[in-house]
């Protein structure tokens, strides 16, 4: 059965409790054949709280400028991929949580809560919502503080910030020792180990093996990618070595 099947079962929110399970709630159930607690798995069920605290998230943080534009929906969609047949019930979801800002924290901090020892995974969400700020361009003051408030309720600080904001393609400094997590300066022996530990932490087979959602190892792979583009530009300001004679 597909999460969203699960989803859409209605059963889901008394499981969650919370905000998201409150907007589960607010939606209800589509389908009263299915039964989201039909095969009793803890994990089935974060999933479920997963995905909808993201589309919330993603909702709210659209709205933040005031008005909900097609190119951040078309963002969302580009990294939160939604079977054609489950669109229109998603929108439901999407449009309930876009009426206003208000609550946002509230969603961020289940969404933290559903991870507390993985702040790679937080930091995925955060890629994302990235993703939805720059659509239009630039991302606005707004946005970026919403941005840093979502992402101190996650537990992350600046550098996991600007980490998300070059995996979505957004540029709030040209840093990539920021990115990184390393001063400016840093010689090649601490590039190379901040990149190493990085490297291994938001590798998207990491996120794999851990069995988290498609949209998770999306934006791990953009992740990854601006990981190694941050290390391969420090690394080019680094002094040339001496050649051999």
């Amino acid at each position: 059965m597909s999460i969203w099947r699960r989803i859409l079962g209605g059963a889901a929110g008394a499981m969650i409790g919370g905000p998201i399970g409150a907007l589960l709630g607010a939606e209800g159930p589509r389908d009263d054949s299915i039964d989201a607690r039909a095969d009793g798995q803890p994990e089935a069920t974060r999933q479920i709280a997963f995905t909808i605290g993201v589309v919330a998230l993603g909702a709210k943080l659209a709205r933040v400028d005031g008005r909900v534009t097609r190119r951040e929906i078309d963002a969302f969609r580009s990294f939160f991929y939604v079977p054609p047949e489950d669109v229109d019930s998603v929108g439901r979801f999407f449009d309930i949580a876009k009426r206003d800002t208000y609550g946002f924290e509230s969603y961020a901090r289940q969404v933290a809560g559903l991870f507390p020892d993985d702040p790679d995974v937080l930091e995925e969400v955060l890629v994302g919502l990235c993703l939805i700020a720059g659509a239009d361009g630039s991302a606005s003051p707004s946005e970026i503080e919403c941005l840093r408030a979502v992402a101190a309720i996650f537990g992350l600080g600046e550098a996991s910030l600007r980490r998300a904001f070059a995996a979505a393609g957004v540029e709030l400094r040209d840093d990539p020792w920021a990115i990184l997590g390393v001063m400016p300066g840093a010689d090649a022996d601490e590039l190379k180990r901040a990149h190493r530990r990085l490297a291994l932490e938001f590798h998207p087979d990491r996120l794999m093996a851990r069995g988290l959602p498609a949209e998770a190892i999306e934006l791990a792979n953009r992740e990854f990618a601006a990981i190694n583009a941050a290390y391969d530009k420090a690394r080019a300001t680094l002094p040339s070595e001496p050649a051999d004679t």
